[in-house]
């Protein structure tokens, strides 16, 4: 074998300096690959979820956590009425879902669900565009160890025709700002006009007296009456404006007891509110509605309020078993029933109550209760324990009518038994539910100080939103 020589000035030969032995590379265990949770609509029980799960896992590298979402802000959902009045401004309450991920420890991913491939276990996002057409963020999959879908719900017209044309439903800001917007430009629109104001043209139809309805009417009637203060003197509201909230059922608020049922169609008509219920709608019309007893309500303006149902995507899911409303039907573990690693929570469950008739209600209470228990769910899930079911807890109902009242009943309020109550304290149980929503995102202070800084805001502008 050859060898190597260092020749010196004396010449003489040497034998070469050993060289340093190679080290060999250490080969240590592989990267450890997180748990993908996907938590896809940002509503209240999806966003309060995704908040907790950052939190806990997401910032201490236990898992990877990211929302799906189509829209960019949240806004809680009991609040759209109150969009649609203009007695809130949505600019002033809505939460960045870009923020809140950043806050929280969790991803933000914008784009609309379209579609799920179980077998590679990957969600399908469609691409996203701006207002003038161009591509935002391209279609795309993410992909997923434990699913949470928790897209809500949507409006249900029953098929009605006229409703897609002439009748805004309450499912998101936007169609809350849409109607604002319409309100403001029929007032102007009165205010201005040479001849006088004809019949309908200040009406307002709302179709559907659940929660949102009845709340909705009421405050419209302040609306109407703080916008007409603001200079708009052609307009008579005892004389030009009508609101008419119509039922199928053979009562407002038919899915609660019959006490708050009374009590608030009591202070709607004391407002002038007119109710019709047995009242069904057939035909939506620009000029109103037509009923199926032949008659006619004239309304420029139409809310349709009456019923929901689940997102139409959720019918054909790679499979998944949903009900005639389009609803996941989930196990009492909140597991759909055809995929363990896929749950559902929210208004698009079908989520049942053992031991009991019928399905969780579609309620805020529900989401925030069904949020709490899909942590643990979580939780158990990546430590390999047992999943428990999941049990709805009734705390009862209220229902706010702006400044005029709220009624609702308490369950279980004291020594286990209901109690009904009006006016000041359940009002103040009202609110207290928003502050529970945003405690479960913000923490108790940051809570806190939002609703102390909401308070002194409306202090120091318009009543109503006035643009």
């Amino acid at each position: 074998m050859a060898k190597s020589f260092e020749f010196r000035a004396h010449g003489e030969d040497t034998i070469p300096e050993p060289r340093p032995p190679v080290k060999e590379a250490r080969v240590g265990p592989p990267e450890q690959i997180l748990h993908r949770i996907v938590v896809v609509g940002g509503g209240a029980a999806g966003l309060e979820l995704v908040t907790r799960l950052g939190d806990r896992l997401g910032r201490r590298g236990r898992a990877q956590v990211a929302l799906v979402d189509s829209a960019r802000t949240h806004l809680w959902k009991p609040l759209l009425h109150e969009v649609a009045a203009g007695s809130l401004d949505p600019g002033e309450n809505e939460l960045s879902y870009l923020a809140q991920a950043h806050w929280h420890g969790f991803r933000y991913r914008f784009g609309e669900m379209i579609g799920l491939d179980r077998a590679r276990k990957k969600v399908r996002l469609a691409a996203t565009f701006d207002d003038e057409g161009r591509e935002v963020t391209p279609p795309r999959e993410i992909g997923y160890d434990t699913l949470v879908i928790a897209i809500g719900s949507v409006t249900n017209d029953f098929g009605t025709p006229g409703v897609a044309e002439h009748a805004v439903p309450l499912e998101t800001t936007a169609q809350a700002t849409r109607f604002n917007r319409r309100l403001l430009n029929a007032c102007l629109r009165a205010q201005t006009q040479s001849e006088p104001v004809r019949p309908g043209q200040l009406h307002v139809a709302i179709v559907g007296a659940g929660a949102t309805g009845t709340e909705l009417a009421a405050e419209l009637h302040r609306t109407f009456r703080e916008l007409v203060a603001y200079g708009l003197d052609r307009i008579d509201p005892e004389r030009d404006i009508r609101i008419v909230l119509i039922e199928a059922a053979d009562r407002i608020l038919n899915g609660l007891p019959e006490r708050i049922s009374k009590a608030t169609q009591r202070l709607l008509v004391a407002m002038g509110v007119e109710i019709r219920t047995g009242a069904r709608v057939t035909g939506v019309t620009a000029e109103g509605l037509k009923l199926a007893d032949g008659s006619f309500v004239a309304s420029e303006l139409v809310v349709w309020a009456a019923g929901v149902k689940a997102p139409r995507v959720l019918k054909d899911l790679d499979g998944l078993e949903v009900n005639r409303i389009n609803q996941l039907v989930v196990e009492p573990t909140l597991q759909t029933t055809r995929d363990p690693n896929i749950f559902a929570i929210g208004d698009c469950a079908a989520c049942p109550r053992p031991g009991e008739r019928g399905l969780v209600p579609p309620r805020a209470q529900a989401a925030h209760q069904e949020a709490t228990h899909m942590l643990r769910q979580v939780r158990r899930r990546l430590r390999g324990r047992a999943l428990l079911p999941y049990k709805y807890h009734d705390f009862g109902s209220l229902v706010s009518l702006g400044r005029w009242s709220t009624v609702g009943n308490l369950m279980g309020f004291l020594l286990g038994r209901g109690m009904f109550i009006e006016g000041m304290f359940a009002q103040l149980m009202y609110r207290s539910l928003r502050l529970m929503h945003e405690r479960a995102l913000h923490g108790t202070r940051s809570a806190v100080l939002g609703a102390l800084a909401r308070a002194m805001t409306r202090r120091t502008g318009p009543p109503v939103k006035l643009h």
